[in-house]
């Protein structure tokens, strides 16, 4: 199985690929859209700055690419936050693939820190992506900016308020958590989406 990962000016590629090669599979790091448009799975991860990933994208048609992908492909934490309609970071329209905006979180109380940082749970889950796991496990997170609920949410979480913790439109799969970074349970949801 050919597994792709997105090249683009995103950050930590490194702990995603160590992720893959723990279950056997060595990703191909890529930006050439006949090696995407080929592969059987791709990967659209990241950290970084929207308006700026939403640049570099456009500029060498990427996003084109992506919205055009067949196979399934999975978004991590901003790649998640990318497929959407238009991101406040940055105010810059994404790709519009989820139909839902990317909106900064507005702590309540100074016990409420933002970037939401650290193990927090997932529950609603409705998608295969989660086959074996439960209400309540846990996973990792980091990020100041979340897309609320909506009609592709398919697993939530809480922090400052409740949203979307993972999406899903057709093949078009995404987690605002970071599963390569989320242990056994992270893991066992990539195994998850290499047998989709």
């Amino acid at each position: 199985m050919q597994v792709a990962i997105v090249k683009y000016n995103a950050g930590n590629i490194r702990s995603v690929i160590n992720a893959f090669s723990r279950l056997g599979i060595t990703p191909l790091y890529t930006d050439d859209p006949e090696q995407l448009a080929s592969a059987d799975k791709i990967i659209f991860p990241g950290q970084g700055e929207a308006s700026n990933a939403m640049r570099y994208l456009r500029e060498h048609r990427l996003d084109e690419v992506i919205r055009n992908l067949q196979q399934p492909i999975l978004g991590i934490c901003i790649g998640q936050q990318l497929m959407c309609s238009h991101s406040e970071e940055g105010d810059v329209d994404c790709l519009g693939i989820f139909d839902a905006p990317v909106l900064r979180f507005q702590p309540e109380q100074q016990a409420q820190k933002v970037p939401h940082m650290g193990w927090n749970t997932i529950g609603n889950l409705q998608s295969p992506l989660f086959k074996g796991l439960k209400t309540d496990d846990f996973v990792y997170f980091v990020h100041s900016f979340y897309v609320p609920i909506c009609e592709h949410t398919i697993a939530t979480t809480d922090y400052i308020l409740p949203y979307s913790a993972a999406l899903q439109r057709d093949n078009f799969y995404a987690t605002q958590f970071h599963p390569e970074k989320s242990g056994t349970v992270g893991e066992t949801i990539l195994r998850n989406f290499l047998e989709l």
